[in-house]
């Protein structure tokens, strides 16, 4: 499945699925969330410890979100949509990636990037089938759970790749492993070598930079492989 006409991103999604920009990077930017956070990433970049830029970007989504302020909502629905923060919605991925918090997730990958998923509950051929049809229905479902979700997701976007250039200085790679049990489930697109492939990910996956750690990331112990 190719990618969509919707982005919100510096570079095209054609170029961001491909395997040169695998190999060659380049930073990724949501178009407009720098700037209109900009107080953010100035006191950011004042700052050098990394737990006081946490506490820092935390801080700030709880303000400019009104995320403290659940308590003071007049309704349920409205406390409920406050106290659900990004925070919910990354454990939720962490818990089961299909859930509707894992939609959610995936919808603002596809939404930001314009790349669609592959997966969720089951394997997701074309934009047009009835298993992207409940993709959309669960990614609706959790979206109302919550206030501006899409936009929480854009400011943590922008700050994670802030932080990691911080980390990193200078470098533009990060070899990241996942395990896996076979490629009955994957989509092969070649084969490189012997143990190398060329693999289709879905447009949203968890990796660890931890090889020994690679099998967590798959239903049991799989196989591991690098993603460069």
């Amino acid at each position: 499945m190719g990618a969509t006409t919707l982005n919100l991103c510096n570079q095209p999604p054609w170029a961001i699925a491909s395997r040169h920009f695998n190999r060659h990077p380049q930073s990724l930017e949501i178009q407009g969330v720098r700037h209109a956070n900009r107080l953010l990433f100035e006191r950011l970049a004042a700052l050098d410890s990394t737990d006081e830029r946490g506490a820092l970007f935390h801080d700030y989504m709880d303000v400019t979100f009104q995320l403290h302020q659940w308590e003071q909502a007049a309704t349920k629905r409205g406390r409920k949509a406050l106290k659900n923060s990004y925070l919910r919605f990354l454990k939720g991925w962490m818990f089961e990636s299909n859930s509707l918090e894992g939609a959610v997730l995936k919808g603002w990958v596809e939404s930001r990037l314009g790349l669609p998923p592959t997966f969720h509950n089951e394997p997701i051929a074309d934009i047009h089938s009835e298993s992207y049809f409940l993709y959309t229905v669960d990614r609706m479902k959790g979206s109302a759970r919550t206030n501006a979700i899409q936009a929480q997701l854009d400011v943590l976007f922008e700050y994670v790749q802030d932080e990691l250039k911080r980390r990193y200085p200078g470098q533009t790679h990060l070899t990241l492993y996942r395990g896996i049990n076979d490629f009955i489930e994957h989509n092969v697109i070649e084969e490189l070598g012997k143990k190398r492939y060329l693999m289709r990910l879905n447009n949203l996956n968890s990796f660890t930079t931890d090889f020994e750690r690679a099998w967590e990331f798959a239903e049991g112990r799989g196989q591991k492989f690098p993603d460069h």
